[in-house]
């Protein structure tokens, strides 16, 4: 910036632009509060089916979703803006009274082209040459660093204000910032960190390692600092630093101080670059071109392992990657697994006794790319079902079938083997598969439970869920040889109850009046999974076998029975989403059903205490207990994504704390009821567990009925109990006798 610009700049327009920007961010203030509470508090609140629930409902959310970026985007433009001219007024006062100053001492400024000059006043007699030279240079030393800053100031403030308006093609961004300075000082330090990491690792410092590590914890959630890093180091050098650095000849003296912080980096480094491709900036969307590019080459010094996708999944553990990133890096990673596989046909990717650990986190080497990559799908929902629905590989003579990625991962592959830092067998790689199904199944990150904002299953997600049934059903040791996937698959299980309901019931797909009914007695939303009664059956008894499994399904069957109840004794349910008008047989079939699927988990709860397994029936009580933090946000709820009614309040109920519905009184007994039993041992005869369970559950169901039946202030609140009573009970004798006929194979002879 020269002289006269600055000294005679005219802020008026940059004023104006900074009053349009702030009126612009309060109508968008509104705006977003309207999109909120009215359109999105709206689409939850909705009655949703079919098409709309899977489609409609998640664009609304995600369009309420945009008038926020929208408002943070405007917010930080205006900010910066607003900082920017504050600090050039600034910058334009200190110039003047410098140069006012300097009339003071007989020194006059004059502006020169681009530059300026400063001379002592030839008015004035004076006594002292060398005294004038010298005052003269100060000054003009004063003035100079005044227009260094300005320009500095300008250039800085034009650099943020364009990365920020860049990091996005469509939509708004949700990067924030409060002024000029904290934008450009995430751009300046974005800048330092990627030097630090394009080094040689042979000669990075451990001083150097604590800056790169301390800065990309500070700054990996800030979008800017993400970009500019990862263009600054690039895909090649993201990778030669992560498998360089690994690699304990490199930097012995690196590795031996700060070999324990490694994972800290892998973890920040991780967050930093799932934030970076959120961006969509020419010089991103060529960084993400390129490292699918590098996914199947060598990264090694000597043209050997590791290859790029075996670096880069080490890195995916974290944050949320693009979903269309993740989709060309995952048809990449699995390009490479039909190479070296012979298209399934054996073991890849098998790590060697002197091979590096690309995974720092102790839970195995990372050699294996598909551990990664899985745990990067677990959150990443939209990317994973995508995924798991492509095909492997076609049919041709070495498959007589066309294999997707589901039936291959979960079904074919050889996972390599592989240990932990403490040397045992992991199985990270599998338990992260399971993970990945988790989100690829329900719409929502792995380990999170839904909420009102979930989407409705869509029709790949409700294939997927009959693709896992079918699958567990077909072979139950493809659970139980691997016991720790079992939290995933109950969870999946618990969030698909209508389907499951539905299935049990038997219904004729080609009788139409029955279906229907049927599906006003289970409703749901968005598209349905469709299994047979066998399946099902056959699925829940494996998931009954682990603790964990049996107590997501059996808690989320508690609840979404309660729901049931409440929603179809309500008197003001419109007849044309009402099953029956004979209340008998209404409450009879809900208590069946659900004694049916409650009964059948009970079955694989005894084959594990009494078989092989020999787990201790009071691991499943603390497991039933233990769902009570995880759940008990979403008491009362409509436990099971696709139900949309909601329990209503329990009238004149003793319950305390947040059990204000049937529901949440029914699971506050039942969490009671397995706390107390956690406390003592556990039996030792089959049948008194299965005669424990059924009387339990007769217990629940009878008490749902009738809660329900008073919270609507129905009168025969007495009958209603009664039948759900034999419902019930009905329901769990069967589960053990269709058990028999369809999956005796599965159960311990007794």
């Amino acid at each position: 910036m020269d002289f006269e610009s600055l000294h005679s700049a005219n802020f008026k327009q940059l004023d104006d632009t900074v009053t349009d920007w702030t009126s612009m961010v309060s109508k968008l203030d509104e705006l977003e509060r309207e999109a909120r509470e009215g359109l999105g508090g709206q689409a939850a609140k909705a009655d949703w089916a079919g098409y709309n629930a899977a489609v409609s409902r998640e664009f609304i959310g995600r369009t309420a979703g945009e008038f926020d970026d929208a408002h943070t985007q405007a917010t930080s433009i205006r900010n910066i803006l607003r900082d920017t001219r504050d600090e050039l007024k600034t910058q334009q006062r200190l110039l003047k009274e410098a140069v006012e100053r300097g009339r003071g001492k007989s020194l006059t400024v004059t502006s020169q082209g681009s530059g300026f000059t400063v001379v002592s006043n030839p008015d004035t007699d004076a006594s002292d040459d060398s005294a004038d030279a010298s005052a003269a240079k100060a000054l003009r030393t004063e003035l100079q660093g005044i227009l260094d800053r300005a320009t500095e100031l300008d250039a800085s403030g034009s650099t943020a204000l364009k990365a920020l308006v860049d990091l996005t093609d469509y939509g708004f961004s949700g990067a924030e910032y409060q002024d000029r300075d904290a934008a450009a000082a995430a751009l300046k330090e974005a800048e330092k960190l990627a030097a630090l990491a394009k080094k040689n690792p042979e000669d990075l410092t451990v001083e150097e390692f604590d800056a790169l590590n301390n800065g990309l914890k500070k700054y990996s959630g800030d979008e800017l600092f993400a970009e500019h890093f990862a263009t600054g180091l690039k895909a090649s050098g993201t990778l030669d630093f992560w498998a360089r650095l690994n690699e304990p000849s490199a930097n012995p003296e690196l590795f031996h101080e700060r070999r324990e912080q490694f994972d800290d980096l892998q973890k920040s480094l991780g967050l930093t670059l799932a934030n970076a491709t959120q961006s969509d900036t020419p010089a991103m969307t060529e960084w993400k071109r390129e490292m699918v590019e590098l996914g199947d080459k060598p990264v090694g010094r000597n043209g050997g392992m590791p290859f790029g996708v075996q670096v880069m999944s080490n890195l995916m553990r974290w944050g949320d990657y693009d979903d269309r990133f993740l989709g060309q890096y995952g048809d990449k990673l699995m390009d490479a697994e039909r190479k070296l596989t012979d298209n399934g046909q054996h073991v890849a990717w098998q790590r060697m006794g002197f091979d590096p650990y690309l995974n720092r986190t102790g839970s195995d080497t990372g050699w294996d790319p598909m551990t990664g990559f899985m745990k990067a799908l677990s959150n990443s929902p939209d990317a994973a079902t995508d995924f798991f629905s492509e095909e492997f590989v076609g049919k041709d003579e070495d498959h007589k079938e066309a294999l997707s990625n589901f039936d291959y991962l979960f079904e074919e592959r050889d996972w390599p083997q592989d240990i932990d830092s403490e040397g045992e067998e992991s199985n990270t790689g599998r338990n992260n598969m399971a993970l990945a199904l988790e989100a690829a199944t329900t719409g929502h990150r792995a380990g999170e439970l839904p909420t009102a904002d979930t989407p409705a299953h869509n029709e790949k997600q409700a294939k997927l869920m009959e693709s896992l049934v079918a699958s567990i059903s077909e072979d139950d040791e493809r659970l139980t040889k691997h016991g720790y996937m079992s939290d995933s698959i109950g969870q999946i299980a618990s969030e698909y109850l209508p389907d499951i309901n539905r299935a049990t019931t038997d219904t004729d797909p080609e009788d139409k009046a029955a279906r229907e009914r049927i599906e006003k007695l289970f409703p749901l939303a968005g598209s349905e999974a469709v299994m047979n009664h066998r399946d099902v059956s056959r699925f829940l008894l494996t998931v009954g076998q682990d603790p964990e499994g049996y107590a997501a399904v059996e808690v989320s069957q508690k609840a979404y029975m309660a729901n049931l109840m409440d929603h179809h004794l309500n008197p003001d349910l419109p007849a044309d989403q009402r099953y029956t008008g004979d209340r008998q047989l209404l409450v009879s079939e809900i208590a069946h059903v659900s004694g049916e699927v409650s009964g059948t988990l009970n079955v694989g709860r005894q084959e594990a205490v009494a078989g092989p397994a020999e787990e201790s029936d009071k691991k499943y009580e603390q497991s039933v207990a233990q769902w009570k933090s995880g759940i008990s946000g979403g008491i009362g709820t409509g436990i099971g994504v696709g139900v949309s009614f909601i329990a209503s309040p329990v009238v004149g109920a003793a319950v305390g704390g947040g059990a204000s519905t049937v529901s949440g009184l029914i699971l506050e007994g039942l969490f009671q009821d397995a706390e107390g039993k956690a406390k003592d041992e556990a039996g030792a005869k089959m049948g008194e567990h299965w005669e424990n369970g059924q009387d339990n559950n007769i217990k629940y169901t009878r008490n749902a009925a009738e809660e329900a039946a008073k919270a609507h202030g129905l009168p025969d609140s007495g009958d209603i109990g009664e039948w759900a009573r034999t419902g019930s009970r009905d329901g769990y004798l069967a589960a053990g006798a269709y058990a028999d006929r369809v999956a005796p194979e599965l159960q311990t002879d007794i």
